[in-house]
This record gives structure tokens, C-alpha cells and sequence, in this order.
């Protein structure tokens, strides 16, 4: 098949940018959404790609850096909770020699979306999408039938943010996708609106109602599922001795932790991402232990840009080696 057949209208090949493939300069589209065109036919060579679509949600850099922090080289089977259009699992088919990699994802059009992207970069024997709820993943897999599970969760709490309805998604263009990770951006992002008045979704957690939401909700706020749903089902996936990796903000971070132990993962690495040296830190990556012990290794901080907004040599080699 032809790189074309793999569309729908309004999407794009995004070139995922590893293997050597040279720094762009930067543009009003996020460097980590890609530099693909819509309705590109050629997909990159020698690398991976993704196909997205703007109207819905896009990857963003907590999804690099997740992947990245993942050491488990040649673990058995890995599961990827909340997977969206499936950047992390084709991310990990490239930084990991794991067998056999799955994602679950709720939304039917993003399981769709990831299922033709494994399948445009021909994965099809090590990646499969399953659609379904995190909520009841304890029932769609066998229990601790995963040496290790990824996570990049919803980061906002029912109300606290702006919640986009359908009519937001209608008119969603990419020009209005701002990267989270950017703090220019969290500015943007203030105004507490409840999901109870959000038109046609009395109950935006019954799945049943998906259709109303817009995408970028589901994956930005606690909709339709909790950290401590997240942190539920890894516990019961994960072998004894497995890990569980996430990525989160680090203003949650004593709910993270209290949660995290409560379900049995013992954080044991935990790196906080500072956008610029001076700042502070807006994400935080974990690295938890089925049933480990307690000692939490707090590493180096992370940080993305320089002062002149260029990436930092750590950043340039997660992105491009």
C-alpha cells in the first residue's frame, strides 16, 4: 500500500525524526507534533513515522521523554495505558527490543488512528492496539502479564482547567494546538469551567458520551478515568518485579506518590523536566516498582531549551540518536 491509503481527510504523516534525521528550525507547529504535511504521501525514509490528526490530539514531548526514560531493553511484553495514537509503543518498537508491545486506548478513532500508524511502519508482529477502558484493563488482559507498563495520564483534575466540548473540537485547527509542556502556553489554560455544563454530556465519564467530548479533553483532564485508575490496573498488569513508568506534573506529585505506594509501585527513579535552567520544573518522570522496596533515586534535573530557546545537547540526543 501506498503511504496515502493509510489517511483520512485532514490528517498527516508526522516523520517521528529518528535514525539521524537532521534538526528542523523551529516553526508555529511544535517540533515534538512532527513536521509532516497534511495529506503527505511519502512517508519518511529509514525511520519511523506517525500519522495525526490535528482536530484531535497530538503528541507532545512528555511522550519522548516517557519513552526515553523507559530502561527495560528486552523485557517480554510491554503495555502502554491511554495510548492515544500510539506514539509511545512505535517509539519504544525503535528504543527497546521488547517483543511484543500493546496499547489500550478508549477512543475508537484514536485506536484507529494507531492501528494504521503500526501498521505504515509495518509493526504489525510487535505493536497491537486494543480498544478499551483503562478502568477494566484487569479484565481485557491477564493479570501481571506485563514486565512493564507506560503511562502518560491525563494531568488535570475535573475542574480544574478549561474543559473543550465538540464544538471546540469542530473547530480545532492545528494553529490552535499549544504544546502543555511549553509554560507560555499554561497561561492559556485557567479557566475552571465544570464538565457538568458541557452540552449533550451530563456524565462526560460514561463512554457513551466519548462522542460529545472533544479528544484533547479526554487526554488532558480526568474524564473518564483517575490517577488512582491508572495506578490500579498497572498495579494488577504488572509481574511481580515489574515497572511502571509516567510521566506527570510535578504540582501532583505527593498525590502521585501517596497513590502510587498505596497500590503496591514503589517509586524508585524520579527525574523533575525543567523547560529553561531558571524556571520551574513542569514535569516530573517516574520510575515505580511492583512491590519494591522503599529508596527513591531522585536524579539530575532535565532541561529542554537553553536561554536562546534551542534544545540542549540531552535534549537534541533523546530527539535524534
Amino acid at each position: 500500500m501506498r503511504a496515502n491509503d493509510y489517511l483520512r481527510p485532514g490528517e498527516r504523516i508526522d516523520d517521528l525524526q529518528r535514525g539521524g534525521t537532521a534538526p528542523q528550525e523551529q516553526t508555529d507547529v511544535p517540533k515534538e507534533s512532527g513536521a509532516g504535511h497534511e495529506n503527505d504521501s511519502s512517508p519518511p525514509q529509514g525511520g519511523l513515522c506517525i500519522i495525526q490528526d490535528p482536530s484531535r490530539f497530538c503528541f507532545g514531548m512528555d511522550a519522548v521523554l516517557l519513552s526515553a526514560y523507559v530502561q527495560m531493553k528486552k523485557a517480554r511484553r510491554g503495555l502502554d495505558l491511554g495510548t492515544g495514537n500510539g506514539i509511545i509503543p512505535i517509539l519504544l518498537s525503535d528504543r527497546t527490543d521488547c517483543r511484543h508491545l500493546t496499547g489500550l486506548e478508549i477512543q475508537p478513532a484514536s485506536a484507529d488512528l494507531a492501528r494504521r500508524s503500526v501498521a505504515l511502519n509495518g509493526l504489525q508482529d510487535r505493536i497491537s492496539i486494543v480498544e478499551g477502558d483503562i478502568k477494566e484493563a484487569d479484565r481485557i488482559f491477564a493479570a501481571a502479564s506485563f514486565d512493564f507498563i507506560t503511562c502518560n495520564p491525563p494531568y488535570r483534575t475535573v475542574g480544574s482547567g478549561k474543559v473543550s466540548g465538540s464544538a471546540a473540537a469542530a473547530q480545532g485547527t492545528p494553529g490552535n494546538l499549544k504544546n502543555p509542556e511549553n509554560p507560555e502556553n499554561q497561561k492559556n489554560s485557567e479557566n475552571p469551567e465544570n464538565p457538568k455544563n458541557l452540552k449533550n454530556s451530563e456524565n462526560p465519564k460514561n463512554p457513551k458520551n466519548l462522542e460529545n467530548l472533544d479528544p484533547r479533553a479526554i487526554a488532558r483532564h480526568e474524564l473518564l478515568c483517575t490517577f488512582d485508575d491508572v495506578a490500579r490496573a498497572a498495579a494488577k498488569l504488572l509481574r511481580p518485579g515489574g515497572h511502571f513508568y509516567l510521566v506527570h506534573r510535578p504540582l501532583r506529585l505527593p498525590e502521585l506518590i501517596t497513590t502510587l505506594c498505596g497500590r503496591g509501585l514503589e517509586p524508585k527513579r524520579m527525574r523533575l523536566v525543567y523547560p529553561y535552567i531558571d524556571q520551574a520544573p513542569n514535569m516530573v518522570l517516574l520510575d515505580c516498582v511492583r512491590g519494591g522496596g522503599p529508596e527513591l533515586r531522585v536524579e539530575p534535573p532535565l532541561i529542554v531549551y537553553e536561554k536562546d530557546g534551542s534544545y540542549t545537547p540531552e535534549l537534541m540526543h533523546i530527539y535524534y540518536d
